[in-house]
């Protein structure tokens, strides 16, 4: 998969005409789009990014010049002993003080830091946009499963109150018992409380979906009836996995703070070192209504340029301590950078595996639905022609509904799993996203009642 810059990605405009129909957005890549435009979290993200990599500009505003102007202005009076206040004094003065640092290990070692902290902030923003794709698919796949959840419940629901409505009837004619009656009605009863419950799941998941692109989505595009999924062919187990642990953004992110955290051992150990400063001076004063001087004034100017050396001797132990409580920073984040790394190793195989069997899932569920579909009908004869009783025909609608369920969520499981995959290698882009959208060809909303919205 190829890796496009996220950056060039973010900056990219979105039509006015994507964002005119955000109403009727009606695909992944659309929502996506939606997503990528409107989302408060990669907002976030972004302005975070933006923060972090002004550490850098101020580390190395340390190490350039230091222009300063200075400007005062002084009146004083003298009172001898016995005296009266008398001889008024004034004085002003204007200058301008420039400093440079010429030797400063502990701002090399800042500066070298905060560098690796602001490489650290655009991968941070990477693995953002990564979420944000998945976090997008997994609320548009949520919206999926609870269309086909409710169009099973509705099936559901019918068939019940047909069931019912036919043990009522051979009731009346004295060919059933009350008990296949009242049978028939508790299981209608409960399939209309699973409708009223799916309805309100699918509305919470489109709320969901909102939260994430800011606007309302409708007629979204699922699978056909005919999908097959396939495992990708780019790498190994892995290779997926040696992938991962080279690209995936959120490791490269724990790395470089590995190396800022380096840094900071460095600057700390440089307290013990001397610094060497140059410094220049430029200034204008005057002094008048002096009576030592008759009440004349003066003016003159100064100027001074000069090297400072500062050599550290003692601080009370303080130096030691910022080294030792460096050290100990830098152990923790390569400690935690191990830690993460083992986490991504074992997340990008378990998708690679999930993935895997995800694939022999959704046949197998796909199977389970044939034959759950094919008992329902079969006891349907039955009961007509007195080999089946009511019940059996209830439980087998029951394991109907129950397999059309998992079919939905083997299938879009399948999906979203594709996507994490991409994430933990560190090779999600829209691309991705675009070939998952390839797949979503349906209109989902089509087999809801016209009043389940």
């Amino acid at each position: 998969m190829s890796r496009r810059p996220l950056v060039l990605a973010l900056a990219l405009a979105l039509p006015a005409s994507v964002l005119a129909a955000s109403a009727s957005a009606a695909d992944l890549m659309q929502t996506y789009e939606l997503a990528r435009a409107g989302d408060p979290q990669l907002a976030a993200a972004e302005s975070g990014r933006l923060a972090q990599k002004e550490g850098a500009v101020q580390a190395r505003a340390v190490l350039l010049p230091q222009i300063n102007g200075q400007a005062s202005y002084n009146r004083s009076k003298f009172k001898p002993d016995g005296g009266s206040w008398s001889g008024t004094s004034n004085s002003r003065d204007v200058g301008v003080s420039v400093n440079q640092s010429v030797l400063n290990f502990a701002s090399y070692a800042n500066l070298r830091g905060q560098n690796a902290l602001s490489q650290a902030a655009d991968f941070d923003l990477e693995a953002a946009n990564d979420l944000l794709i998945t976090r997008t698919s997994a609320a548009y796949f949520n919206v999926l499963v609870a269309i086909e959840t409710l169009a099973a419940a509705e099936a559901q629901q019918t068939a019940l109150q047909k069931q019912f409505d036919y043990a009522q009837k051979r009731l009346d004619v004295g060919l059933a018992p009350i008990t296949d009656v009242h049978e028939a009605r508790a299981q209608y009863d409960s399939a209309r409380a699973s409708v009223i419950l799916s309805r309100n799941a699918l509305k919470d998941a489109y709320e969901a979906l909102a939260e994430i692109t800011g606007v309302p989505v409708r007629n979204l595009k699922a699978l056909p009836d005919n999908f097959r999924p396939v495992l990708p062919t780019d790498y190994s187990a892995e290779g997926w996995v040696e992938t991962a642990v080279a690209q995936n953004p959120a490791l490269k992110s724990t790395e470089f703070q590995v190396q800022s955290a380096d840094a900071g051992v460095a600057a700390a150990r440089a307290g013990h070192l001397p610094t060497l400063g140059l410094s220049g001076n430029f200034g204008r004063g005057a002094n008048w209504g002096n009576s030592a001087t008759g009440g004349l004034s003066s003016d003159g100017d100064s100027q001074s340029i000069g090297l400072t050396l500062s050599v550290p001797i003692f601080s009370g132990g303080a130096t030691q301590s910022r080294v030792r409580q460096a050290l100990a920073n830098r152990d923790a984040a390569q400690d935690g950078y191990e830690q993460q790394k083992r986490a991504i190793v074992r997340n990008t195989r378990n998708a690679y595996q999930t993935l895997e069997a995800g694939i022999s899932e959704i046949e197998a569920r796909r199977l389970a639905l044939v034959s759950a579909k094919a008992a329902y009908d079969a006891s349907q004869v039955g009961l007509e022609v007195g080999t089946r009783t009511v019940l059996d025909v209830l439980i087998n609608q029951q394991n109907l509904f129950q397999a059309q369920q998992s079919y939905a969520l083997a299938k879009y499981n399948y999906l979203q799993n594709r996507l994490l995959l991409e994430q933990a290698a560190g090779t999600l882009d829209a691309d991705d996203v675009q070939a998952v959208n390839r797949m979503l060809t349906v209109d989902a909303e089509a087999q809801l009642a016209p009043d389940s919205l």
